[in-house]
């Protein structure tokens, strides 16, 4: 009975002792410190063991001290993004972009420290350093655009998996590629703007606090069309910001091509490993696949990645001080589930997902077994934080303001 006294005794100091440890550097949300032009800098204390990280893994034997330094990096992340807080609610939204970030280097992190050779990392380098001394400077010849290819975010564990980079249609002419990545920034712009100005006009959705994409009141057919019709700006709005900021980007240097028209996928397959964005690939094959992999093969490797996403999109958005929502890994699971169903499909009846009905499947998927993402995303404030500033928002200083006096 004493010997049952003490382990229970010694579990439970060991239980305090982890809670008290984790709260070191994952406190309660009313604990955060706020960010000031004071407290700023310690929010990117992360890139000093990342940057170490990503030296010593271009040097031989480092390995024992990439091992060494993880915990370090891992620790630094977390406190950076849940130790301290925007406390403005139309700031809150930023809450869960530095944690997305965060998460994003500890994957990457534990990718650099696990690699026990050089080798790739040098022949990559020396790939693309080839690339750019030939002059090809689009994103899409040095990466080998419009196939899977090697990426240059460097596959480092026991195997490397390929990457789909979409092919750049914009003309290579300096003068020509700046214009027409100018007018493509601009119609991204507007777009983002007038879509997240009408979700910021809707009831509950557009204010920081949140509130349901169904509302209750309405009939049941009126309810899910407006549920429907939120949920679609709301894709709208992440396919036109991941364009604007591509387009930022390759104004000044050169950059993959994110988005390849996913309204066009003709699976699931197609659309998650082709359409929608690679950026987060590796970082869920680290967390989720290759572990996957290890433990229940090619289906592990499929469910694996895809609950690490959902893990992602979930643990991070907790950095807004709100509540677990099981919907969301819920929702990437069951993508994972029926892109392993499409498998089935062509083993069983030979044929590929794929036509009119194939894009039927996508968008049922999608659009239809996606709201329940969506909702819990709004209802926790997505809707409501800024995106584009008030000041700079050509719909909230001409159109609005139009359509008011139209209305008088």
């Amino acid at each position: 009975m004493t010997q049952l006294s003490n382990s229970r005794w010694a579990l439970d100091r060991l239980a305090w002792g982890s809670t008290k440890a984790f709260r070191t550097f994952v406190p309660p949300h009313q604990d955060r410190i706020p960010i000031t032009w004071h407290t700023a800098p310690y929010t990117l204390l992360q890139f000093i063991p990342f940057s170490f990280m990503s030296y010593l893994v271009r040097r031989p034997d480092t390995y024992l001290i990439r091992i060494l330094l993880l915990p370090s990096l891992i620790t630094t992340a977390l406190h950076s993004s849940y130790g301290y807080v925007w406390l403005d609610p139309r700031y809150n939204v930023f809450n869960w972009g530095a944690a997305l970030f965060s998460f994003v280097l500890i994957g990457k992190g534990i990718d650099l420290a696990l690699t026990t050779t050089v080798a790739q990392i040098r022949r990559t380098i020396a790939a693309i350093a080839a690339a750019v001394a030939n002059d090809k400077t689009t994103s899409q010849t040095i990466i080998g655009g419009g196939r899977r290819t090697r990426s240059p975010s460097f596959r480092l564990l026991t195997f490397s998996l390929r990457v789909y980079t979409p092919r750049s249609t914009r003309p290579q002419e300096r003068k020509a590629f700046l214009r027409a990545t100018l007018n493509s920034f601009l119609i991204s712009f507007f777009i983002l703007d007038l879509v997240d100005t009408i979700i910021k006009q809707v009831p509950g959705v557009g204010q920081p606090s949140g509130g349901s994409i169904f509302f209750p009141n309405l009939p049941l057919p009126t309810r899910y069309l407006v549920s429907t019709t939120i949920h679609l700006l709301t894709g709208l709005a992440l396919v036109s910001g991941f364009s604007m900021v591509y387009d930022l980007i390759t104004l000044l240097a050169v950059a993959v091509l994110v988005m390849d028209k996913p309204w066009e996928a003709q699976s699931l397959h197609d659309f998650w490993s082709k359409r929608w964005h690679q950026l987060l690939r590796q970082t869920f094959l680290v967390f989720g696949g290759i572990p996957g992999r290890k433990i229940g093969g090619e289906v592990g490797l499929v469910l694996g990645t895809f609950l690490a996403s959902g893990l992602f999109h979930e643990c991070t958005i907790l950095a807004m001080g709100c509540e677990w929502d099981s919907r969301v890994p819920l929702f990437f699971l069951l993508q994972g589930g029926s892109v392993i169903g499409e498998r089935i499909w062509k083993k069983v009846t030979g044929r590929r997902v794929d036509g009119i009905l194939g894009r039927l499947w996508v968008y049922f998927d999608i659009v239809i077994l996606g709201q329940p993402l969506v909702d819990a995303w709004h209802r926790r404030g997505l809707g409501g934080g800024m995106i584009i500033p008030p000041e700079i928002s050509p719909a909230r200083l001409v159109l609005i303001p139009a359509l008011r006096k139209l209305m008088v």
